[in-house]
């Protein structure tokens, strides 16, 4: 992929993910959920996203993945980034694909305004820059047993 296809992809307002999406518990039975939901386009672009969320380190990622490419767009809040270039980026970052680096490289948003301890906002936020149409809610994440509200 060239950058100048990645720049139509993600600048591309038709992609749309149809119907409610729902947390699933990570099959390690590990404290994090997870989702997985396809992304339909007008051009017809081969892409998903996946995301997950650690209940117990506050960790959230949504990934944009291309089946011929695998990851070209991902946001990350609560894990430090180190860029290749050795700078470190801080917990939350944004990767965007690029030909020279691919994922490797993160860069620190500006737009993400919400904290990963609130998913749903997380998402809209992610969804709106990446130009994906949700039309359907994300389900809260499920408590962690043990919590309490």
């Amino acid at each position: 992929m060239t950058t100048a296809e990645f720049e139509a992809l993600f600048a591309d307002s038709s992609k749309e993910i149809h119907g409610d999406i729902q947390w699933a518990e990570d099959e390690d039975h590990s404290p994090a959920v997870e989702f997985r939901a396809e992304v339909s386009s007008s051009p017809g672009y081969p892409l998903f996203v996946r995301g997950s969320f650690n209940r117990e380190a506050r960790r959230l990622s949504f990934v944009l993945i291309h089946r011929g490419e695998g990851r070209i767009y991902a946001l990350d809040m609560g894990q430090d980034h180190h860029n290749p270039s050795c700078e470190r980026v801080g917990e939350t970052h944004k990767h965007r694909w690029t030909e020279l680096y691919g994922v490797k490289e993160a860069y620190r948003p500006q737009d993400i305004t919400a904290p990963a301890t609130d998913p749903g906002a997380v998402w809209r936020q992610f969804c709106a820059e990446a130009r994906i149409r949700h039309l359907g809610t994300l389900s809260a994440p499920p408590a962690l047993q043990g919590e309490l509200f």
